[in-house]
C-alpha cells in the first residue's frame, strides 16, 4: 500500500484503479477531493479524510483549500462535514482547484452549510492540519502563542479556526513540532512561556516580509 497526505485536486495515482471514497477521475488519472491520506492498494484507490472536523461559527476566520468549481462559484474544503461555498461575485480573479485561501464565515445553517466572504489567496506555502478544538491554544490570548510560533520558527503562519494552518518559509519542521507540542500539552498552564523557551533553543532567523 502507498500512502501520502494529499490536498484537494492533488494526484493520487496515474494507474487505473477502482474508486473508493473522496477520489475522482480526470483525464484517466485519479485525484483527491479532500485533505487526507491517500491509499492505493491493489486495484483500489481512496482518500481517508483527516480526523477532527470543524464546526463552523459565524465570523470565524478560516483557511480553506479550493476543491471544485461549480456554478456560480467554488466549493472550498474547510475541514467540515460539508464543503463551504464562495460566490464568484466575492472574487476579483478566478480560483484554481488546490488553491489555498483565507476567508470569513459569512453564513452558516443548522446543517453546517457555509458561505464564505473576504477571500484572500495564499501563494506558495503548505497546509498543516491540526485539531480544531486546539486552535484557541495555538493562537493564544491576543495572539500571543501565534506570535511565539512565528518568531521562534521564522515562518509566516495563518491559523484558521477550522484547524487548517497555512505556513510559508522559515523552519516548517520546527513549526510542526511546536504545533504538536501545543496539542499534547494544551492542558498545562504557562504554555506560551514554555513554548517560547523551547523554540529559543534552536530558533532560526525570522522570515522577512509580511505574510502573503
Amino acid at each position: 500500500m502507498t500512502k501520502k497526505i494529499v490536498v484537494p485536486g492533488e494526484l493520487v495515482t496515474e494507474e487505473r484503479k477502482r474508486l473508493g471514497e473522496h477520489v475522482y477521475i480526470r483525464d484517466g488519472k485519479i485525484f483527491s477531493d479532500t485533505l487526507g491520506i491517500s491509499r492505493v492498494e491493489g486495484n483500489f484507490a481512496s482518500v481517508v479524510p483527516l480526523r477532527g472536523k470543524y464546526v463552523p461559527q459565524m465570523n470565524d476566520l478560516i483557511v480553506g483549500i479550493v476543491a471544485q468549481e461549480v456554478y456560480p462559484g467554488y466549493l472550498v474544503d474547510v475541514n467540515g462535514v460539508n464543503y463551504a461555498f464562495v460566490s464568484k461575485k466575492e472574487l476579483r480573479d478566478p480560483l484554481q482547484v488546490g488553491t489555498v485561501v483565507s476567508a470569513k464565515v459569512m453564513s452558516v445553517n443548522e446543517t453546517h452549510d457555509v458561505e464564505l466572504g473576504f477571500v484572500r489567496v495564499f501563494y506558495g506555502g503548505t497546509v498543516i492540519p491540526v485539531m480544531p478544538v486546539k486552535v484557541p491554544r495555538m493562537i493564544g490570548k491576543n495572539g500571543s502563542m501565534l506570535e511565539v510560533l512565528k518568531r521562534g520558527t521564522g515562518c509566516n503562519v495563518m491559523i484558521g479556526r477550522n484547524g487548517f494552518v497555512w505556513v510559508k518559509g522559515g523552519d516548517m519542521e520546527l513549526l510542526k513540532v511546536g504545533l504538536q507540542k501545543i496539542d499534547d500539552e494544551a492542558h498545562l498552564s504557562n504554555l506560551t512561556n514554555k513554548m517560547s523557551d523551547y523554540l529559543k533553543k534552536d530558533a532560526p532567523v525570522p522570515a522577512s516580509g509580511k505574510q502573503e
